[in-house]
């Protein structure tokens, strides 16, 4: 791939970086859960440091990323996405927040796929990692939620 290539698909990531944060930003303004309203702060924070790290990449060549990738609840996968709506209750935020960070997830992983370039192909299993590791996050708050009575 050449550099131009490596710019457009970096840039593209950091579009949706940026779509993520608004989301979050969003949807905590939409929730009335403190807790969720907290998580939420928490995980638009994060979508700016990913952003920045994209941003650093496209300055210079992708480095070593170290992230935990064993844990996957595959909740999303089971999940129907509700619509975003001034009444949401806390649990269909969580559904949506986890839906998305697995998309991002999936787009990261295909990127990876593509690589030809090793160091390329590390930046965006790294970021995949990232991703899943705020999805498995948002699926430990969400089994808590919709399971209470394990506890």
């Amino acid at each position: 791939m050449d550099v131009e290539g490596y710019r457009s698909i970096l840039s593209n990531a950091i579009d949706r970086e940026i779509e993520a944060y608004t989301f979050y930003r969003t949807l905590q303004e939409k929730v009335r859960d403190e807790n969720l309203k907290n998580l939420l702060d928490e995980l638009a924070g994060e979508e700016i440091k990913h952003r920045k790290t994209l941003e650093a990449f496209l300055l210079k060549e992708p480095g070593e990323l170290g992230f935990n990738t064993e844990r996957d609840y595959k909740v999303a996968d089971t999940l129907e996405t509700p619509p975003l709506s001034a009444d949401l209750k806390p649990i269909d935020g969580l559904v949506i927040a986890i839906r998305k960070e697995l998309d991002a997830m999936q787009m990261y992983t295909q990127l990876a796929a593509l690589s030809d370039d090793p160091e390329q192909r590390k930046l965006f299993e790294s970021l995949a990692a990232m991703e899943r590791g705020h999805k498995a996050r948002l699926e430990d708050i969400y089994t808590n939620m919709a399971f209470p009575e394990i506890w």
